[in-house]
């Protein structure tokens, strides 16, 4: 019993939506990194997108409240800074809800490196599929997206970085 319940704790845990885009939730965001139990004392371990990340506290709060929630007093949170954060770390579903929901997912690290061979990323609207896109701010929604706006059906939209 008391494992199915650690395990139902965990899952909670794990299905915080992100506060700032809420159809992804921290673990497929990569943020969360461990959900641990050690002799009944629960040992979180998250990482923030980057330095300094507002949506951190947010975060902690609601991995509180969770805790809450189930009775859950003997808990640590710990913020690990390394390694860093990636995007590479956001899962294929994370990536597939930023699209549906209007924000282009971010591309892989190693397709996100047109300072070296000299090729253009190729970013694609979300809501055409059209990668005639102009770039319109380097800081979108908020610091983690860039704002672009697609040529082809003119709707605005967010590129969340690759990192």
């Amino acid at each position: 019993m008391e494992d199915m319940n650690q395990q139902l704790i965990a899952n909670a845990i794990c299905n915080i939506p992100d506060p700032e885009i809420p159809v992804i939730n921290i673990q497929e965001l990569g943020v969360l990194r461990q959900v641990m139990w050690d002799n009944g004392r629960l040992n979180i371990t998250i990482t923030p997108t980057y330095s300094g990340c507002p949506a951190m506290h947010a975060i902690e709060k609601d991995i509180r409240d969770v805790l809450m929630q189930h009775c859950v007093t003997d808990f640590e949170i710990v913020t690990v800074l390394h390694p860093a954060w990636t995007t590479d770390w956001m899962t294929e579903e994370a990536r597939a809800k930023l699209e549906a929901y209007g924000i282009a997912p971010p591309l892989y690290t190693t397709a996100d490196k047109n300072l070296i061979t000299l090729r253009p990323k190729v970013i694609q609207c979300p809501r055409c599929g059209s990668a005639e896109i102009s770039l319109v701010s380097q800081f979108g929604s908020t610091a983690c997206k860039a704002l672009y706006k697609c040529i082809a059906c003119m709707e605005p939209f967010d590129y969340f970085k690759c990192i």
